[in-house]
């Protein structure tokens, strides 16, 4: 990447034929760096050309193809949606070719964390409310309004240590086949919430005659009733008013019991990251992304664990991936989920190059190999040791894979559900955006959105586009406030009141 803070443009990579706007470049602006005059105007993050490109030949990012032009290039020329296209082309699967040993650190880093009583660490200590169908998600949302400091604040008055009430509802659990892949992905979703150590207890209202029976849901997700997972519907408990009656005395019967946990130091081994990226921008891959790759290779080394995903917002860059798995077995495993969402898409008269979004599109990204590229780079360069479908536990430790939409909060949602006990978040657009029970840190990557949206923005990493920060010394501060938020201290989301309304569960299948 170009060194000097001066320069006008960002160059990735010695055989690109790209270069990166750091700022608007404005027609006639001589770039002496790459030996050309811009041609027109260039926004801040975009693309232009460094020589000529003929029609049809590959555009290189990152020392990787793009795309291909769609008409002829000048050297200097503005590169986006109306002479550069997604191209299709064969990836070679050098399989375990990028994979190195893990260099462990001898004394790994530590946080503050919350150990429960069967061992499983916590980050923040919520009771949780998690309905079975859409139909008593009133009842659930009512339950845990009684317990919302911002309305009621003498209602946790007494438990400094619980971190809220948060009813966590969804508008499936009906209508759908009772035997079928989305219900059993719904299941295990919602099984992965009703474990995850961040509850200190939680409460599932159902209605009654759904097909998501909270029996079926305990029974495929091994669950046990008790003291800390409680179960009730509607219609056995007489209606509505007396649903949520009943839901805000055990709650009160439960908050003692809660409240009775204190922080301790604990290796970071007991980390794992979801890592997301929305509202990205043409800075994405040169600023958070890398930044947050470079936090995740440090946890990797401290034993720590972080969950990539998004499938089809790596799709072209799975290669990249495929040379970091650490067996062939990992390595088919991502490529089948890859083969699944090009026959998905299919069925259902869409391509997988239909992203990226229009608001990616303004700020520089063209084409979903451009975007997927940038978004890889979140993984850091450590080595991938697992893939797992969406919402599965995420056992292993070092760099997994979860299959999951692009869609943000569904691809959380399934990182959580797999045990992720905080999430980072890049974003160069604005994303605002938080998932309870865990905490989600959110990095900007100019720092003109930090600029204007800083009170939604954790860390600010345009000091690398402006050349003023290395991706490394970003990566030792996010890492740093990895820590420190894993240990109690409350992001800029959860002071907003972010995290019930960003629990989405992947809706796969026909609402019959």
């Amino acid at each position: 990447m170009s060194p000097d803070p001066m320069a006008g443009v960002i160059r990735i990579h010695p055989s690109d034929n790209v270069v990166i706007a750091r700022r608007q470049l404005l027609g006639g602006t001589a770039l002496p760096e790459e030996g050309v005059r811009v041609v027109g105007l260039v926004p801040p993050g975009h693309k232009l050309a460094t020589r000529a490109i003929g029609v049809g030949e590959p555009v290189w990012r990152y020392g990787q193809v793009i795309g291909n032009a769609t008409q002829a290039i000048a050297p200097g020329q503005h590169v986006h949606s109306h002479n550069l296209a997604f191209s299709d082309f064969a990836r070679s699967h050098s399989v375990g070719a990028g994979v190195t040993p893990t260099a462990y650190v001898d004394l790994p880093a530590t946080f503050m964390g919350i150990v429960r009583d069967d061992g499983r660490v916590a980050t923040r200590n919520y009771i949780g409310v998690l309905t079975s169908v859409n139909c008593s998600a009133t009842a659930a949302r009512a339950i845990a309004d009684q317990f919302r400091r911002d309305i009621r604040p003498e209602a946790l008055a007494d438990y400094p240590n619980v971190d809220g009430v948060v009813a966590l509802t969804h508008g499936m659990g009906c209508a759908t086949d009772s035997d079928g892949e989305e219900l059993r992905v719904l299941r295990r979703t919602l099984g992965g919430y009703a474990r995850h150590a961040n509850f200190a207890a939680v409460l599932v209202v159902g209605l009654g005659c759904e097909t998501n029976q909270i029996q079926g849901l305990i029974a495929q997700e091994g669950l046990r009733e008790g003291a800390r997972l409680v179960t009730f519907n509607i219609q056995d408990s007489g209606g509505t008013r007396q649903t949520v009656q009943r839901g805000v005395e055990l709650i009160r019967s439960l908050l003692p019991e809660a409240n009775r946990v204190s922080r301790i130091a604990l290796p970071a081994s007991h980390l794992t990251v979801g890592l997301q990226c929305g509202g990205s921008d043409g800075y994405s891959g040169i600023s958070a992304n890398p930044a947050l790759g470079a936090a995740v290779d440090r946890l990797v080394r401290h034993g720590g664990s972080a969950i990539l995903s998004e499938t089809p917002e790596i799709y072209g860059g799975e290669h990249l991936l495929t040379r970091r798995a650490v067996s062939q077995a990992v390595a088919d495993k991502l490529l089948a989920r890859i083969a699944w969402w090009e026959a998905y898409t299919a069925r259902n008269g869409m391509q997988m190059d239909n992203n990226p979004s229009a608001g990616n599109k303004a700020g520089g990204l063209t084409t979903i190999l451009e975007k997927s590229l940038g978004a890889i780079a979140k993984s850091g360069t450590t080595n991938l040791v697992d893939v797992v479908e969406f919402a599965q536990p995420c056992s292993a430790r070092g760099l997994l894979y979860m299959d999951t939409p692009g869609y943000d909060p569904v691809s959380a949602t399934g990182q959580v559900a797999g045990g992720a006990n905080l999430i980072c978040f890049t974003t160069g657009r604005g994303s605002a955006y938080g998932c309870a029970p865990s905490p989600s840190l959110k990095f900007s990557t100019n720092s003109a959105l930090w600029r204007k949206q800083g009170e939604d923005i954790d860390l600010d990493c345009g000091g690398i586009v402006d050349g003023q920060e290395s991706v490394d010394a970003v990566g030792e501060r996010i890492f740093g406030l990895i820590l420190d938020t894993a240990s109690g201290r409350a992001t800029k989301s959860e002071t907003h009141g972010y995290g019930q309304n960003e629990f989405v569960p992947w809706q796969l299948g026909a609402v019959m």
